[in-house]
């Protein structure tokens, strides 16, 4: 199988909502990084103190085959078509270690739903 990560940077309000859509698309699950960010405004300050952005990295490990269909839904979930919602994209994946009690499932899955 091939892998790729899909990374989402979204505003922590709406992690939840992005988590759920992608895995109602076919995510079997998520890895969140808090994080702070910065964008073409400069951060706002409060009495000389620097107020970044916070944002959640959300990752995705899926399969190739299923890149696109779990994208557009991060897109729409996300309302990324609004400004300053977040943005995703995709990175390939050389190797994965890691997976094998959820590469069992998964056969198991596809062997009870397809045969």
């Amino acid at each position: 199988m091939r892998f790729k990560v899909i990374l989402a940077s979204v505003k922590p309000d709406i992690t939840d909502k992005v988590v759920d859509t992608a895995k109602a698309a076919g995510a079997t699950g998520a890895t969140i990084i808090p994080a702070r960010g910065t964008g073409i405004h400069e951060a706002k300050t409060f009495f000389g103190l620097s107020l970044e952005a916070q944002t959640d990295i959300i990752m995705f490990l899926v399969e190739e085959h299923i890149v696109q269909a779990i994208l557009k839904a991060i897109m729409e979930g996300g309302e990324f078509h609004k400004p300053g919602t977040g943005i995703a994209f995709v990175l390939p994946v050389e190797h994965v270690v890691g997976l094998e009690s959820q590469m069992a499932r998964f056969k198991e899955e596809v062997r009870e739903n397809y045969f």
